[in-house]
């Protein structure tokens, strides 16, 4: 499992996906935290003032939690802005693996990264219903007519679903991120949401084996 998971050989000249060892897992899963990465990759660079506002906490905490994402190597300081009363930040370029094999075989490491998981999950999903509450009454029609809420089901195989997360991630190597961070005229955020992954309560097909009487 991953958030933004990215093959090797589709990121040529983007930066190198992050594979979360124990220790980065457990120093993200604080529930703040995970909201404060996630609204520097949405929202773009903020300061702590401005991220208390937005999460109606102090702004002591909010530094605080800064000072240890920065540690981690998750956000780093916006070079040439702000002052030192009043500093910049940004998320670190590149996607983060969250599931990473060697991160999950400790119950710690599974239980770090629920909760990451979980947080990014939560919201999302408040991002989403957001837009489908409020869009049609705060966005121009021009937005609402091109954004796009789909669900697909299909029966694949491992082969088959691989191809085509694989080729939903090559797409969005050249749609979407050469575009990331872009501060243009008629820009504004938006978010993508793509989730392909088995259902767990649903059977495996077999197929069934021929009997002894059965011709070639």
């Amino acid at each position: 499992m991953a958030e933004n998971p990215i093959h090797s050989e589709l990121t040529e000249g983007l930066p190198p996906t992050r594979e979360l060892d124990l220790e980065s897992l457990k120093a993200l899963s604080h529930p703040l935290r995970v909201q404060i990465v996630n609204a520097l990759s949405v929202y773009g660079a903020a300061t702590a003032s401005g991220l208390a506002e937005r999460f109606g906490e102090s702004s002591g905490a909010t530094s605080y939690h800064l000072r240890q994402l920065e540690r981690h190597g998750f956000i780093r300081e916006v070079a040439g802005k702000g002052t030192g009363r009043e500093r910049w930040w940004e998320r670190m370029p590149g996607a983060l693996n969250i599931g990473s094999t060697a991160a999950e075989e400790t119950p710690a490491g599974r239980s770090a990264a629920q909760l990451i998981f979980r947080e990014f999950r939560e919201t999302a999903d408040r991002l989403l219903i957001d837009f489908t509450e409020r869009g049609p009454e705060v966005l121009p029609s021009e937005w609402m007519d091109v954004s796009e809420i789909t669900t697909a089901n299909a029966r694949l195989t491992l082969e088959q679903m691989q191809a085509f997360v694989r080729a939903v991630n090559a797409a969005i190597n050249t749609l979407v991120i050469p575009y990331r961070g872009q501060e243009v005229e008629g820009t504004r955020a938006i978010q993508i949401h793509f989730n392909a992954f088995p259902v767990v309560d649903a059977e495996t097909a077999i197929t069934p084996s021929r009997t002894s009487g059965e011709g070639a």
